[in-house]
C-alpha cells in the first residue's frame, strides 16, 4: 500500500479497502458503503464487526483491515484528548479557534458565492474553489465529527 499520505478526510481502514478492491479482491458493496460513510468511533466498530464477518476477505486481508480500523480509532480518540486540553487552557483563543475556523471558512464561502452570483466579471481559480472545499469538509467534519466522539467517550467511561 506504500506509506500512508495525508488523510485527506478519509479514514485508513477506507483507504485500505479501496487498495483491496484495486488489487481485484472481491469486497462487498456494503463494506464500502459502511467505509464510505464514517463519521465515529460508532461506525468503525460497526465496520469491524461487519469485516470479522465477511466470508468474502481472506483473514490477512480481515487482520490488514482491522488493524486499520483500530489506527483511526486511536487518532480520533487523540484529537478529542487534544481538543479537551485546548479548553482547560486559561487562552481564549484555544478554547475558540475551532468555531473560529469553522465560521470564517463559511463566511469566505458566502461572500464567494454572493459575488460569484452578483457580478459576471467574478472568477474564482478551479484550485481556489477546491482549496476551501476541502477545508469547509475537513474543518466541519472535524468539528461536528468531533463533538460526537467526545459525547461517545463520556458515555462509555461512565
Amino acid at each position: 500500500m506504500g506509506k500512508y499520505k495525508k488523510k485527506n478526510g478519509t479514514t485508513r481502514v477506507g483507504d485500505a479497502l479501496r487498495w483491496l478492491a484495486s488489487q481485484g479482491k472481491a469486497i462487498a458493496p456494503e463494506l464500502l458503503d459502511i467505509a464510505g460513510s464514517i463519521t465515529g468511533i460508532e461506525a468503525l466498530e460497526k465496520l469491524g464487526d461487519k469485516i470479522s464477518g465477511n466470508k468474502e476477505l481472506s483473514q490477512q486481508d480481515k487482520d490488514l483491515l482491522l488493524a486499520n480500523i483500530e489506527m483511526d480509532k486511536q487518532e480520533m480518540l487523540q484529537v478529542s484528548k487534544r481538543w479537551e486540553s485546548d479548553m482547560v487552557s486559561d487562552s481564549w483563543l484555544s478554547k475558540n479557534i475551532r468555531p473560529l475556523t469553522l465560521a470564517f471558512l463559511l463566511l469566505n464561502m458566502f461572500v464567494f458565492v454572493i459575488l460569484d452570483s452578483a457580478l459576471e466579471s467574478f472568477k474564482m481559480a478551479v484550485e481556489w474553489i477546491e482549496l476551501l472545499k476541502n477545508l469547509l469538509i475537513t474543518v466541519c467534519l472535524a468539528y461536528f465529527g468531533s463533538r460526537g466522539v467526545e459525547k461517545f467517550s463520556k458515555i462509555k467511561s461512565k
